[in-house]
């Protein structure tokens, strides 16, 4: 029986994610910084930290930067993480949030990562496909890339595990995005902003999203989820289109919340649930996220109250032939 993780989480562009909690926070003003936190980041680490959160086996793959990797190490520890990311000489990049409590806003400034030469993303496409030979099922392709990778390289991935019958999801954005969809991955977790770059047309309401999520599944991507902030997500899947509005909830910072859809997704995929217990509970994650500052959920208990709240309406439209 193969006693390796289920699920490896691969995030090329980690960062540590530094919040700095500024109530009425002013542009071209002087700042106080009421209370300030440090998080290991990086979309494919955050969903990692979720995932752990409800107690599945995550291995976490990509590239870190070999002398600050000290928060990185203090999280795979905590949550049990399976580490098996490639170092690099220097630093993980830093990326700042501004969470303004008062106003509930949160103000992100992203740096580029380190310069990754091509011999790096060998090594984690070797780790990759040694994951895969281990047993691992699920892989989720997440974030940005850094500089020095070619755009290409989630749909390569991608290809290759989905040859050995391997499930990929993918949430990233640009060019990133459009040639992973060459690779009909299982689910992708496009935001209403990336869907409408990738397509290059406007998505005005409701049933032109159905549509374009529809004309992605005619490439061969299996589910595809579309989230939209406070307006909730829609869940287009071979069965049904369905949108997910969550309630009202306060907003500690919207970091990561993206990421806990994607764990919620892959959390509910793996209990074999339909389209609309999925779009419950990968709402009610992000929900939970939004409530935490760092790649942390509530209790399973909170979660799951969360998960009650969400209202699930079924979209009648003609589906795409």
């Amino acid at each position: 029986m193969n006693a390796g993780p289920r699920i490896v989480t691969v995030t090329l562009n980690a960062s540590i994610d530094q919040t700095a909690i500024i109530p009425n926070f002013t542009a071209g003003e002087v700042n106080r910084v009421a209370r300030e936190q440090s998080d290991a980041g990086g979309k494919g680490v955050n969903v990692a930290s979720f995932l752990a959160d409800f107690g599945h086996a995550v291995a976490v793959t990509g590239v870190l930067g070999a002398d600050n990797q000290e928060l990185f190490l203090r999280l795979f520890a905590d949550k049990k993480l399976i580490d098996r990311f490639i170092r690099v000489p220097g630093h993980t990049r830093v990326n700042i949030k501004v969470a303004d409590d008062a106003r509930h806003q949160v103000t992100d400034i992203n740096f580029p990562g380190v310069n990754v030469p091509a011999e790096t993303i060998g090594a984690v496409s070797a780790t990759i496909d040694a994951l895969a030979g281990e047993g691992a099922e699920v892989f989720i392709l997440s974030g940005s890339l850094p500089t020095g990778v070619a755009p290409a390289i989630y749909r390569d991935i991608a290809t290759r595990l989905k040859v050995r019958g391997c499930k990929v999801v993918v949430d990233t954005n640009g060019e990133a995005l459009a040639r992973a969809v060459e690779a009909a991955p299982d689910i992708i977790k496009p935001n209403i902003d990336e869907l409408v770059g990738l397509l290059g047309c406007p998505l005005d309401d409701e049933a032109a999203i159905v549509a374009a999520a529809r004309s992605l599944r005619t490439r061969g991507i299996g589910w595809v989820v579309v989230s939209m902030g406070g307006d909730g997500a829609i869940f287009v899947t071979a069965d049904a289109a369905v949108r997910a509005t969550p309630p009202p909830a306060p907003v500690k910072s919207t970091v990561g919340a993206g990421d806990a859809m994607v764990a919620g997704i892959v959390h509910a995929s793996l209990q074999n649930l339909g389209v609309e217990d999925c779009a419950r509970i990968a709402t009610a994650f992000s929900l939970g996220a939004l409530g935490e500052i760092g790649p942390h959920l509530p209790s399973p208990d909170v979660v799951d109250a969360f998960a009650r709240q969400v209202t699930i309406r079924r979209i009648e439209t003609r589906a795409a032939n």
